[in-house]
């Protein structure tokens, strides 16, 4: 029944960049308000950036300048870009996808999710 996934995690090194992409199995997510959360150890889990359709990507202010999130049509999937990474960025980045309409103050609301995936490991060492 999971037809959300993650891809792109891994080891990196500080200072480098990963490509994360968030794909359903199924169909496309161009019609889908699509976002990234990641939990870190010892941390609550917290919205990372996000994008509706029909609309501009929203980027919590915290990695705003070292991330991009984009969607990538012809795959139908939302990638994040990710630069300049350091150990802090150390997370499991999850994706999670609406069908139905948010409203963009509740981007960052995980109650506005039906679908998530399991999540793809970042890490970041010196």
């Amino acid at each position: 029944q999971v037809q959300l996934a993650e891809s792109g995690g891994g080891w990196v090194q500080t200072g480098g960049s990963l490509r994360l992409s968030c794909g359903n199995s199924k169909r496309t997510l161009n019609r889908d308000t699509v976002s990234w959360f990641r939990q870190g150890p010892g941390k609550e889990r917290e919205f990372v950036a996000g994008i509706r359709a029909w609309s501009s990507p929203t980027v919590a202010n915290s990695v705003k300048e070292r991330f991009t999130l984009t969607r990538d049509t012809s795959k139908g999937t939302v990638d994040l870009q990710m630069t300049r990474l350091n150990p802090d960025d150390t997370a499991v980045y999850i994706c999670a996808t609406s069908s139905s309409r948010v409203i963009s103050s509740n981007l960052g609301n995980q109650e506005a999710y039906s679908d998530w995936g399991q999540g793809t490991q970042v890490t970041v060492s010196n």
